[in-house]
Order: C-alpha cells, then sequence, then structure tokens
C-alpha cells in the first residue's frame, strides 16, 4: 500500500505512476534520485553504484541516483539505447517552503525529442514518426524532426510494408501508435530496429497547433498529424513555436527505392560495417554545413521523377561547375555558417544560450557575401537563388548590440549583454565596477596609514568584504581602529562602517545585474522567437546550395557527365564506373563499362566468373541512375537515361534469423516484391536468383521470373546468374540479350577483365577462384577430377563420389552380425565397365598427357594429331 510510505516516498509514486514506461529523474538537492526497479535497472544500464533507503514500509527500497550537473550525459546513455528519461523537478524552494515541496515532470526526453547533445548528429535528421490505422486498412503516417521543425505527412496504402519502409527511409527513431494498435504490426516494427514505440491516443486537432495543418483538407491526415503533435506537446511542455507548416507528399513523387534495395546498394551506410564510409553518401557528402548534410541525405532517399525539376538542379550544378573561383568564395563562406535551422529549434524550445545567440549572428553576417558571391556568376538561375537570401537585418543588428563576442556558457553568470544596451544595466555596473575600485584605493590608502604592508582588503561569499591584518601586525593598529569581524590562526579580519557601506552597494548591484541580464536575454530570445519562420526559410535555401555546389565540386573531381533523358526508356551509358568503387581504389584504374538497353534489350542476362565484377556492373547502373534523379553529375563520358519510377535489387547473401527467414526465403521475398510492384518504367536488378535451392529447383525459378518479367512487365532488368543453361533463352526471349563479364585462363590461372562484351561465358572459372582463395591443393585437384565427370555428356548433375568413400564402414555388434555405420544419402552410380587398352593407345594417351598446349602452335598441334592418329592406325 502506498500509504505505508514516507510522504516523499508517496509523492514519488504519484508522479511515477503516470511515467510508467520512462525512468524517472526524481529531484533531491543536487541530485537526481531514482528507486525501486528504476534504480536497479539504471544501475545496470548505466553502471553505478545501487543503495538503498529506509522508505517507511518494511522493506528497504533500491535506490541510486546522479549529480544534476551531470545529468546530461547519463540521460545521453539511456536515450541511446532506446529508453524515456521523465525530469521531475522541484517546483519550489525548500528554504521557503513547509512541509513537502511541490515536485512535477517538466519534461519527457525520448530518442524521438532529443534538441541537444550527443544524441543529436549534425548531419543526420532524428525523426519522430506518427502511424494511424483506419477502418479501410489504409495508414496515415506523419514525421517530425522536432530540432528542426520538419514536418510532413501521408497516406500509404494497405499493405503495411509501406509503412516499414518509410520508417527505414527515415531511420525513425520512434514511433507514436494509439494503445490499441495491432500487436502483430508493432513486432514488425521492433524487427526493424523501431527501438522506442510510443501511445498518444488523442488524435483531435488541438488549437494550439491547428495552423500548422491549415494547408490539410483530408480527415485522415489531420488525425494522423494531431496525434503525433498531442504526444509532443504533453511529453515536451513547452513551447514548440518553431514547427513548421505540414506539407503532405506522395511516395510515387519520388524514386521508390525500399528497404531491401537501400541496403544493397549502399545509399547512406555500408551493409559490412554500417557505416558511412564506403556509401554513395559518403562519396558525395562535400558539404560544409551541417544542415546541407541532412538536405543531402534527405535527396539521396528520395530522387527526384519530375523530369523538370531534376533538370533544374543538374542546371544550377552546371553553372556552379562554370564558376570554379565563385565557388570556391562560396564554400569559403558556408564554412561560417552555423546550423541555422536547429539554432532557430533551441531558441524556440527555450534552451538556446548566448553562444547560441552569437552563432546565429555570425551565420546570418554570411548572407550579405554569399549573395555578392552569387551576383557575380550572372546566371537567371542563381538571381532566384539570391533574391531568397534573407540576410534578417534585424536579428543581426539586434544581436550585434545585445550580446558580447565571447559570452560564457551559463545564462547564471552574468557578463553576456554589452554595455550601453540598457541603461539600469550599466548604472548596476557601474555602481559595482566602482565600488571595486574603492575597494582596491581602500586597501592602498590603509596600507599607508597604518604602515602594514601585507594588509590586504578581500571577500568571502560568507563573511563578505573585510580587512585583514597578520597576527604579527595587530600591535600597529590603534585601539578601536577597526571593528573585529573575524578571527582565523594567523591572523584577524576587520571591518569598517564606510566598508559595510560599498559592500552592500557592490553586492546589491551585482544581484540585481545578474537579475536583469538575465532578464535581457529572454526579451532577446523572445524578439528572435518572432524570426523563426525567416530563419527557416534562409537555411532550407541555404541547404539547396550547399548541396549543389558539392555536386558540383564531386562531379568535377571525378570527372562526372551531364546526364540526359530519353522518352523512349532508352539507357545508353558510355565508359559508367561504380561511383563509390572508383573512389576507394583511387590511384588504381577503374576499368570503365557501356551499358546499352533499348526496346529490343529489355533484359540483360549477364553471365561470367565470380569476382568478376558482375555485381558491380549492376549496382554501377542503378547508382547512375539514382545520381541522375537528385540532381547530381553520373560517373560516364556520355550517359542517356529514362526516368525510372522504381528500383528494386535482389543482390548479395543475407538471412533475417529474426524473422525466421532463411537465406533462399528472403532472395524470393524481394524477388516477390520487385515482381509484385515493378512497372515498365522501373528498373530490376537480379544477381544469382534461384543458388540458395537445388540446381534444378533453382534454374527452373530463375527461368520463370525471366521470363514473367519479359512478358508480363517490361522493366529494364539486368539478370546475372551462373546458369550458363538460361543463356538459350535469347533464341526465345526476343527482348533479352546475352553479356557476359570477360576473363582468360593463362597457365592454369584465371585473368579477370571486368570488361562487359556481348554473348554469354564460355565457363564458369569457379575452381580457378577457389584456387584464388587458396584452399588446399588436394582439394583443387579432387575438384577438377569432379568437374570432368559432370562434364562429360552422360553424366548426371548429380554429386560424384568415389566407391570407396560412398560405401559405409562396416563395424560389428555384440552379437558379431555386421551392421553399416550409416547410410548413404545418394544413390549409388553404377560402376561404369572397365576397358582395357593396348600398349599402342597407353602410349598415345601418354603423349597427349605431356603435351603443354599453352606452348605450342595451332599448326605444331595439327601436325602432332596426324602423328598420333597415324599411330592409333
Amino acid at each position: 500500500m502506498i500509504a505505508a510510505y514516507t510522504p516523499m516516498i508517496q509523492q514519488y509514486l504519484q508522479v511515477k505512476a503516470d511515467y510508467q514506461d520512462a525512468f524517472l529523474f526524481f529531484r533531491l538537492g543536487d541530485f537526481y534520485e531514482m528507486f525501486f526497479d528504476d534504480a536497479i535497472k539504471a544501475s545496470q544500464e548505466l553502471e553505478i553504484t545501487l543503495t538503498s533507503r529506509d522508505g517507511g514500509a518494511e522493506e528497504r527500497i533500491p535506490m541510486c541516483g546522479v549529480p544534476y550537473h551531470a545529468a546530461a550525459n547519463y540521460i545521453e546513455q539511456l536515450i541511446s539505447k532506446g529508453y524515456k528519461v521523465a525530469i521531475c523537478e522541484q517546483m519550489e524552494d525548500a528554504k521557503q517552503t513547509k512541509g513537502m515541496v511541490r515536485r512535477e515532470v517538466v519534461q519527457l526526453i525520448t530518442p524521438g525529442t532529443v534538441m541537444d547533445g550527443k544524441g543529436l548528429t549534425d548531419k543526420e535528421n532524428n525523426y519522430i514518426a506518427s502511424i494511424t490505422a483506419f477502418d479501410d486498412h489504409t495508414f496515415g503516417f506523419s514525421y517530425t524532426d522536432i530540432s528542426t521543425g520538419e514536418s510532413r505527412v501521408t497516406l500509404l496504402s494497405n499493405h503495411f510494408d509501406d509503412v516499414l519502409n518509410e520508417l527505414a527511409v527515415l531511420s525513425a527513431k520512434e514511433v507514436v501508435v494509439a494503445s490499441s494498435f495491432d500487436g502483430e504490426l508493432q513486432k514488425k516494427m521492433r524487427e526493424r530496429d523501431i527501438l522506442t514505440i510510443s501511445f498518444e491516443d488523442n488524435s483531435s486537432l488541438e488549437m494550439n497547433f491547428s495552423h500548422l495543418l491549415q494547408d490539410i483538407n483530408q480527415e485522415k491526415l489531420k488525425q494522423t498529424v494531431a496525434r503525433l503533435f498531442n504526444y509532443l506537446y504533453r511529453s515536451q511542455k513547452r513551447s514548440l513555436d518553431h514547427l513548421q507548416p505540414v506539407t503532405t507528399y506522395q511516395i510515387h513523387q519520388f524514386m521508390k527505392i525500399d528497404y531491401f534495395s537501400k541496403r544493397n546498394l549502399e545509399l547512406s551506410e555500408t551493409i559490412r560495417s554500417k557505416g558511412k564510409k564506403g556509401s554513395l553518401l559518403w562519396l558525395l557528402d562535400d558539404t560544409m554545413t551541417a544542415m546541407g548534410g541532412r538536405m543531402l541525405k534527405a535527396w539521396i532517399d528520395r530522387p527526384l521523377i519530375d523530369q523538370a525539376a531534376i533538370e533544374h538542379r543538374h542546371n544550377l550544378v552546371e553553372v556552379l561547375l562554370q564558376s570554379y573561383f565563385e565557388r570556391q568564395e562560396l564554400r569559403e563562406k558556408l564554412k561560417e555558417v552555423y546550423d541555422l535551422e536547429r539554432l532557430a529549434g533551441r531558441v524556440a524550445f527555450g534552451n538556446v544560450n548566448a553562444r547560441d545567440l552569437v552563432q546565429l549572428n555570425r551565420s546570418l553576417m554570411q548572407v550579405p557575401f554569399l549573395k555578392q558571391i552569387l551576383q557575380g556568376i550572372q546566371n537567371v538561375e542563381m538571381e532566384k537563388i539570391v533574391e531568397l537570401l534573407d540576410p534578417c537585418e534585424e536579428v543581426t543588428d539586434l544581436l550585434e548590440q545585445a550580446i558580447v563576442e565571447n559570452p560564457p556558457l551559463s545564462l547564471k553568470e552574468g557578463n553576456i549583454i554589452r554595455d550601453g544596451y540598457n541603461a539600469q544595466l550599466d548604472q548596476y555596473r557601474d555602481a559595482s565596477r566602482n565600488g571595486k575600485t574603492w575597494i582596491a584605493q581602500l586597501e592602498r590608502e590603509e596600507r599607508e596609514k597604518t604602515g602594514i604592508k601585507s594588509l590586504k582588503v578581500g571577500y568571502n561569499r560568507v563573511f563578505g568584504y573585510y580587512i585583514e591584518v597578520t597576527r604579527a601586525n595587530l600591535h600597529l593598529l590603534e585601539e578601536g581602529q577597526y571593528e573585529r569581524k573575524q578571527t582565523l590562526t594567523n591572523a584577524e579580519r576587520f571591518i569598517t562602517p564606510e566598508l559595510k557601506e560599498k559592500e552592500a552597494l557592490i553586492l546589491q548591484a551585482e544581484e540585481k545585474c545578474g537579475e536583469l541580464e538575465y532578464e535581457l536575454f529572454t526579451e532577446i530570445r523572445e524578439i528572435v522567437k518572432e524570426y523563426i519562420p525567416r530563419l527557416q526559410a534562409l537555411a532550407k535555401v541555404v541547404s539547396e546550395l550547399d548541396v549543389l555546389q558539392s555536386f558540383a565540386e564531386v562531379s568535377e573531381a571525378r570527372h562526372y557527365v551531364k546526364p540526359q533523358f530519353s522518352l523512349d526508356r532508352r539507357v545508353a551509358v558510355k565508359d559508367g564506373r561504380h561511383p563509390v568503387v572508383e573512389k576507394v581504389l583511387n590511384s588504381q584504374e577503374y576499368v570503365p563499362n557501356d551499358c546499352l538497353m533499348d526496346q529490343d534489350r529489355e533484359v540483360l542476362l549477364i553471365t561470367g566468373p565470380n569476382m568478376s565484377g558482375k555485381s558491380t556492373y549492376m549496382r554501377q547502373i542503378a547508382l547512375t541512375a539514382i545520381l541522375a534523379q537528385i540532381g547530381c553529375y553520373v560517373p560516364a563520358s556520355e550517359a542517356v537515361l529514362p526516368i525510372f519510377d522504381q528500383v528494386f535489387t535482389r543482390i548479395g547473401a543475407a538471412d533475417d534469423l529474426i524473422s525466421g527467414q532463411s537465406t533462399f526465403m528472403v532472395e524470393m521475398l524481394e524477388a516477390k516484391n520487385a515482381i509484385a510492384n515493378a512497372t515498365q518504367n522501373s528498373l530490376i536488378l537480379f544477381d544469382e536468383i534461384g543458388r540458395g535451392t537445388s540446381t534444378y529447383d533453382g534454374m527452373a525459378l530463375a527461368q520463370a521470373i525471366i521470363e514473367y518479367i519479359h512478358n508480363r512487365i517490361g522493366a529494364k532488368t539486368l539478370f546475372s546468374t551462373h546458369y550458363h543453361e538460361l543463356t538459350v533463352l535469347d533464341e526465345e526471349l526476343s527482348k533479352l540479350k546475352n553479356v557476359h563479364v570477360s576473363a582468360i585462363e593463362h597457365q592454369g590461372k584465371v585473368v579477370f577483365l571486368h570488361k562487359i562484351k556481348e554473348g554469354p561465358a564460355d565457363k564458369s572459372y569457379g575452381i580457378h577462384v577457389a584456387q584464388l582463395a587458396e584452399l588446399p591443393v588436394e582439394l583443387i585437384n579432387r575438384a577438377n577430377e569432379i568437374l570432368a565427370e559432370l562434364e562429360q555428356p552422360s553424366a548426371q548433375p548429380s554429386p560424384v563420389i568415389k566407391k570407396e568413400e560412398q560405401l559405409a564402414p562396416v563395424i560389428k555388434d555384440e552379437n558379431q552380425s555386421e551392421q553399416p555405420a550409416q547410410l548413404s544419402f545418394f544413390d549409388e552410380p553404377k560402376e561404369p565397365k572397365k576397358q582395357e587398352h593396348s600398349q599402342k593407345e597407353k602410349r598415345v594417351l601418354e603423349k597427349i598427357k605431356e603435351l603443354d598446349l599453352l606452348d605450342i602452335t595451332p599448326l605444331q598441334a595439327i601436325n602432332l594429331l596426324y602423328e598420333l592418329q597415324k599411330k592409333l592406325k
């Protein structure tokens, strides 16, 4: 029973009842304390000491705590692990309150509502999403980044995979749903690493944010956004004036890249390390601002399909490419621009400090220089950008007059506001400064008057100002000259009426000075808050400019070209390269390849050995298309491309153990996703479909998939395979063409040429690749023996096992009856009849074995063959 506990623990339990899914940081003096299960779990997660205390009940209560001044680090640790933290503060001064101090939660910090600290990465958004399920099986989906104020909403089909894909594209940290939301769907989200699921049942439109939804007419969309905003206002308990008006979007307005394809193409992180290095984002990110880096990632996640919008970006990149010196000046000025989006968010949120405002001022002061640089380019498109660059002079004028150049981090220390900004503050400062000057003058005068050179006038927070004289010099003072104040071991401290008067003046001035400075800072913050919409509009323009200059910088450095778009779905890439592999190779020369696909070449069936570059070739076509549609130049000497509506990939081997799905099942699901959703305007990349099952099953599936895509969908498709039997499909499917990655065999070893050529490959070179991997020689030799037997015309494509290996060893039981140790999994192949060769034939065979065919000419080979034939006859 709660009544059995002390009043303080009762208060804790009452507050905790409303925050069952969060750690409650309960303020007690200079510490945030946690009790009961919170304490046990926090001590484990934060590796802090678990103690206990008497709470009034029979058992002692588990307890742990963290100092309030160091709490930020501990909170960040918990948030990074997907937890929530409720901050419960003392709302009254304990010295002036009788009985229990009133406490209440002032903020709920969650993974999706982090506003500052290590929880925010400069060049990454921190999205929180909301999902609302409707009776017609559609889903409302909205999201916001509370640190920047960006908010969007859409309505998705009745397939929950679309919802999961959006969550994956955004890398959402938290999702808000109704408490009645389907449990199976919640499970699917957790399987996709959505660590934090929160609940909000209120989806009604509140007055405090209704103005943000003025452009949204559909009731479903309003409910979806209202659920998210109600959760944010309830949990944050403060102004969210920086939230921007919500915009709607449709997923079909952009090139659709599902979660699997985004992973396989390594757009923003690599498959192996899950890091940025080695991804397309890593290649393209030459942005100079944090907000530019975030916009670049957003563009990569959502390539455009509107040709006019794409070509507008291309034209701006072209202008910047041709303006080298202006571009370099632009980059230098952009370096001085801080994160305007998040600075605006901190102003609205109320956690901005004086240094943040200095950064805001310095950033705004770069805008006139940016305008001047762009005006020098003299281009119509650039002139439009110049007009949108708003320097917000009112804000810079205010901050220049009000805030000192190097303010302290704390708002309570003073020394934030410039002299001359406020007359009353100047008076307080004058009194304080003059009083301290008077103190210094008093010390000089008293030393001269008493002849005591070690006499000093000091200050102590407890006793105030004093005159200190060492014991050795006390005899030099006249009787009653000073009033005794404090006795020390080696000295006495005194006071005079005049010093008391000045002390009161100085301390009063400093106290009032600090209070007034904080009030003035709050007023300045509120004035700046009125300019948030203008600051956010400016941030958007600067971000776009930063991304475009990054495209120009990368395109120039890596010799990319401006792509052209075809209306007849033609792909004509000359000397194409994989952009990321080319950069990783660095000084090594990358072998470029062409790609031609038109109405007569819809499907390319790619054969060739492992490690020859089939997957790289396929990926480079997809990345070239994505680069073109985000507005960047592409890695080729010439490029003509259609505008693809979707990209689907099935590349690499991966399982999904959490969902209980094997590698082959994942392969089939990804294939099904492409086949079910692709259109004639899509791009499909299938790598080694069918290899996860038996030879006949895999080959049958691969052929059926190729035929279905060719006959039913008509999408541009690159299909790589080791099933050489499929290369005959070009005789049956009119729009399928064979190409292969060339390789040659030299002195028993394979040499990859990495060059795409017409026609099918002559062989797979699999054993040669195993040899390159330095498998045991005995194993390689045995593989060659088996291959030779399998390649005989009468051989069946089933495992070939030596006779002595396929017979189970025989053992005897206690009754001495013979029993096989293990049954064979395979039928015993019929042993071929042995054929005895004559001595003449044996000599000819030995001669053939001794021949080194690589070291003789064709003419010599014919002569040898003639001689051997004569001997046999």
